[in-house]
């Protein structure tokens, strides 16, 4: 059996994260010559490159691509280990790195706070991003759990419901269109869109809601990548948008953004806690679940809406 030893894992970690070997020494308070060394043995002993090397940085071969996901399979049981020990002589403690999509950064710091406020012994890292990083994240096992619309289909996953997610489509207070009832979506191609960027969950929803209207897929619109941003340009007048009804609550109370009254809208989608279906959930995954499935809906935005909820009909 080949002599593998966890130091050089590590090293390999290390380099793929920086892309540089003096990088990844300096994360690892090492010498560049130690974890050339580590590289080199490992190598040695596999028989194969696991790192091109060019002026760009150490980038993975097929071989070394494949000695990553086995260290990160070994570091993931290990930490595992370690914080499942750590529950257990100290009940309560442990390490959860939580990924947030864009549009759940509005409750996500309150969710975590009343969390924490019941767990003050676990440490909570979070992260946002838009849903292609968030889905990544999950897959290389970088966070232990996703707060998300759409769970993933690719690879397997748990997802646990924990409240509704209202999409709505959104004008500033002076707009023509805030002042009719029950518009069709062809009447909303008149008007110029501002758009969430290809991939988010917001984009898809409204692809998929505006799919049957003729013209739509050819049309050309104004992307912008944050909720703030488009928020701003409505309320400047730029345009109208498809927004989560969570990212509004404040404009729309304080009376500065409208919510237009449009045929099978606000479409109703779920808040989803999701993890990796391959890992056994340690203490504080666990203890985050059952708090996300009893309480997570109280930290919702609630915005009182003009016209019930529909259901979903896309």
């Amino acid at each position: 059996m080949r002599h593998v030893t966890f130091r050089q894992l590590l090293s390999l970690l290390a380099i793929k994260r920086s892309g540089k070997i003096s990088q990844a020494a300096q994360e690892l308070n090492l010498t560049g010559p130690a974890i050339t060394l580590q590289l080199k043995q490992l190598e040695e002993q596999l028989g194969l490159p696991l790192f091109d090397r060019s002026r760009e940085g150490m980038r993975p071969t097929v071989a070394g691509e494949a000695a990553l996901r086995a260290a990160r399979d070994i570091e993931l049981r290990l930490r595992g280990f370690f914080e499942e020990v750590d529950a257990i002589r100290d009940a309560g403690s442990g390490r959860l790195a939580i990924g947030a999509v864009s549009t759940a950064k509005y409750f996500a710091p309150a969710l975590i706070a009343a969390f924490r406020a019941k767990h003050p012994g676990i440490e909570i890292v979070l992260s946002v991003g838009n849903r292609f990083g968030i889905i990544d994240s999950l897959r290389q096992y970088d966070i232990d759990l996703a707060l998300m619309g759409r769970p993933p289909r690719d690879f397997g996953v748990r997802s646990l419901l924990f409240g509704d997610h209202p999409l709505v489509m959104i004008a500033a207070p002076d707009h023509p269109l805030t002042k009719r009832r029950a518009l069709a979506k062809e009447d909303l191609l008149d008007h110029k869109f501002i758009v969430r960027e290809t991939g988010s969950g917001t984009r898809s929803s409204l692809d998929i809601f505006m799919s049957d209207v003729s013209g739509w897929q050819e049309r050309r619109h104004t992307e912008m990548t944050s909720n703030e941003t488009i928020k701003q340009a409505v309320m400047a007048g730029m345009g109208i948008a498809f927004i989560s009804a969570h990212t509004i609550a404040m404009e729309f109370e304080l009376g500065r953004l409208k919510i237009l009254d449009v045929e099978g809208m606000p479409i109703r989608r779920q808040w989803y806690g999701v993890t990796r279906s391959d890992r056994e959930p340690n203490p504080a995954m666990r203890a985050f679940n059952e708090f996300l499935v009893a309480e997570g809906a109280r930290y919702l935005p609630f915005i009182p809406t003009i016209y019930p909820m529909q259901p979903d009909e896309v």
